[in-house]
Parts: C-alpha cells; sequence; structure tokens
C-alpha cells in the first residue's frame, strides 16, 4: 500500500467517525427538540456520508476503504456517545428516597436546586420522598450531595424534556 492509498483510508475512517459521532448527536438533539441544531448536524452528517461513500464505491475491491469504513462506523458510535456524556444536553428528574430525618432536601435547597418534598410510607415506616429536576450536567454533583448527607438514600434519575414552568437555577 503506498502513502496515498494509505492517506485515503485513514480519511475515509475519520470522517466515518465524524459522521457516525454527528449521528448520534443529531439523534439525542431531535429527542431534546433542538431542531435548529439538530437540522445542522443532520447536514453534515449527510454530506460527509455521500463524500465518504462515493470514495469507498469508487473501488469496492480495495478491502482497506471498506474496513475503514467499517471502522470507523462502530469507533464513531463510541465517540459519538462519549461527546454526548460530555455535553450532558438536556435536564434530569432525581427522585430520592430517604429517612424523613436526614436533611437531603435542606442540603439540595441550599445548593440553589428547586426540591419537592413529600412523606411517603415504605417497607420500614415513613419516608421521605423528594423530587428535584437539574440539568444532567449537575446529575453527579447532586448525587454526591444526597450521599454525603445520606449513604443510604435510594436514588433514581429520569431523563426528561420539561413543558411547562418550573424553576431552574442559573
Amino acid at each position: 500500500m503506498n502513502w496515498q492509498m494509505a492517506g485515503a483510508v485513514v480519511l475515509i475512517f475519520v470522517l466515518r467517525v465524524a459522521n457516525m459521532s454527528l449521528d448520534t448527536l443529531r439523534l439525542v438533539l431531535v429527542v431534546r427538540g433542538q431542531r435548529l441544531l439538530a437540522a445542522a448536524a443532520g447536514f453534515l452528517e449527510a454530506l460527509i456520508f455521500v463524500l465518504v461513500l462515493a470514495q469507498v464505491l469508487r473501488d469496492l475491491t480495495n478491502i482497506w476503504n471498506v474496513l475503514a469504513y467499517a471502522g470507523g462506523y462502530s469507533g464513531g458510535i463510541l465517540v459519538g456517545m462519549w461527546l454526548e456524556e460530555r455535553l450532558a444536553l438536556g435536564f434530569g428528574h432525581v427522585r430520592v428516597i430517604t429517612a424523613p430525618d436526614k436533611a437531603v432536601a435542606a442540603t439540595l435547597r441550599a445548593m440553589g436546586f428547586a426540591v419537592t418534598e413529600l412523606r411517603g410510607q415504605g417497607r420500614a415506616g415513613e419516608v421521605s420522598v423528594i423530587n428535584c429536576t437539574v440539568q444532567r450536567r449537575d446529575v453527579g454533583r447532586v448525587q454526591a450531595a444526597i450521599k454525603s448527607v445520606d449513604e443510604a438514600a435510594f436514588i433514581t434519575v429520569d431523563e426528561i424534556r420539561p413543558l411547562h414552568r418550573g424553576f431552574w437555577p442559573s
């Protein structure tokens, strides 16, 4: 394999990784209702796809191009998932079940988050059910704060798309 051919293989792989990363991010943007960003990502994704596919289809007997295309596909999925985690777009609804004598709600309020606290009945008696909706990038910080107050708290997080009103700290 000569240098020009090797360069083409690397370019196919890199562009296919970019293509699939954009595909993953576009899907997340669609689900989150970010129409313009999703459309822009879709445009770039389609442009890259056509350019890369044309290069591969020029010579289907070149196994290196085909392998670079397939490898870039799977690599792009991994990179796209990694990027989505790092960007942490959207919101998470944190639900905590804790003992009523724990200061979980007060701790979260002191951090600037809006908290709704309900009393409930669990298997072993009275519990506090705490609801708090935060930006996804804050979920780890919220979880750490909860654990610092009550290591035994039961914590779940659901991804949500807020529709109307609410308190959102800046």
